[in-house]
């Protein structure tokens, strides 16, 4: 059987590197003589992939040590309300609203405390990240929310909100180890893993030390999503997301392997660049998103016609281009061009839609 090209925003493409050697451990993990689906989270085999999966990010990353790094459960949407619960000593928030995850997020923290909607692209569909270089942000705000990148709509934050001295929360879910990421002008960057590092069911949550409390903000906060008791279980409080740890430290090695996240950038651009590229000259294709803040992850684009846009992905899917249908409230075509695509995958689609374009004109 011959592998597709899978452009899904998530769950999404892996290395086939990785996919391999876990296909190779999947009956004996390295003598173990069983599968990690089957290890127990407090085995010495296991305590050492979970060990190996947070050195492994902390080095690619370049994670300062004040920083926590926890694997949980529940997906990037989970840490909706633990953010909030957690960080909201004073009772309020600054959101910036740039697609649905965050438009989420801004309505679950409302139930905690006092969310304020500082800036939104809704006007223009999201299409574009709004100015954020004077925000109306309040000294008493405990914490600036964004969504970095944007995997619906296709837009990225190039350059961070100027947050007055407020600590910024981002969801890089989409972007996630995508370029090199200054951990330091975060209070907490998390993500859940699916669309760029592993398997749906981890997400990872790095926050400073000093802004996980003793006793979350909210009361009444349910265990679970209590970061300081997962912190100091070293994200073994209960039995955590084991076989998904283990992809998501395979592809930490694999990153590694392919020279960093400096390299997975360039890397990135070039594949982005050839998409990006037809687009801007194509006569039947365009990309929706506003040029500057183009995502590298997540190409949106339509034609105009939704009757010929399903013509598109239809035929597209015939000929081995899975999942290019654009989200359901955007309606088009999109391309997510993770980490793992290669970047003949993103020429094969480029020439494929030549074809198509000539063949529909």
């Amino acid at each position: 059987m011959s592998r597709v090209y899978n452009f899904s925003a998530g769950p999404a493409v892996l290395p086939e590197e990785v996919l391999k050697e876990a296909a190779e451990e999947m009956l004996d993990y390295q003598g173990t003589g069983m599968s990690v689906m089957e290890m127990s989270h407090r085995s010495k085999a296991f305590d050492q992939i979970i060990k190996d999966a947070e050195q492994d990010l902390r080095d690619l990353m370049g994670i300062p040590d004040n920083y926590k790094v926890m694997f949980l459960q529940g997906g990037a949407s989970q840490q909706f309300a633990a953010i909030p619960m957690n960080l909201m000593k004073k009772g309020k928030a600054g959101y910036i609203i740039t697609g649905q995850w965050a438009k989420k997020a801004y309505q679950e923290a409302k139930k905690y405390g006092e969310a304020v909607e500082l800036a939104s692209s809704a006007d223009k569909t999201f299409s574009y990240i709004p100015d954020c270089t004077d925000l109306p942000i309040t000294e008493d705000m405990d914490y600036v929310y964004i969504c970095q990148n944007n995997t619906i709509y296709g837009t990225v934050y190039k350059e961070l909100p100027n947050t007055k001295g407020v600590e910024l929360v981002a969801d890089v879910s989409s972007c996630f180890l995508s370029e090199p990421v200054d951990v330091s002008k975060y209070g907490v960057i998390y993500g859940g893993v699916q669309k760029n590092v592993g398997p749906a069911g981890v997400v990872i949550v790095i926050a400073r030390e000093d802004l996980i409390p003793e006793t979350p903000a909210v009361e009444n906060t349910p265990t679970m999503l209590n970061w300081k008791t997962q912190a100091d279980a070293d994200s073994l409080y209960n039995t955590p997301p084991c076989y998904g740890i283990y992809i998501c430290g395979k592809v930490f090695k694999w990153l590694k392997k392919m020279g960093g996240l400096e390299a997975m950038k360039a890397l990135n651009e070039k594949k982005a660049a050839i998409l990006y590229d037809y687009l801007d000259q194509s006569e039947l294709f365009k990309g929706t998103v506003e040029k500057k803040d183009r995502s590298l992850m997540n190409v949106p684009f339509v034609t105009g016609d939704k009757d010929l846009d399903a013509k598109f992905v239809a035929e597209a899917k015939a000929a081995g281009f899975e999942n290019l249908k654009g989200h359901r409230t955007v309606g088009g075509m999109r391309a997510s061009i993770y980490n793992a695509m290669p970047i003949e995958g993103v020429q094969a689609l480029v020439e494929f839609m030549k074809k198509f374009e000539a063949e529909n004109k």
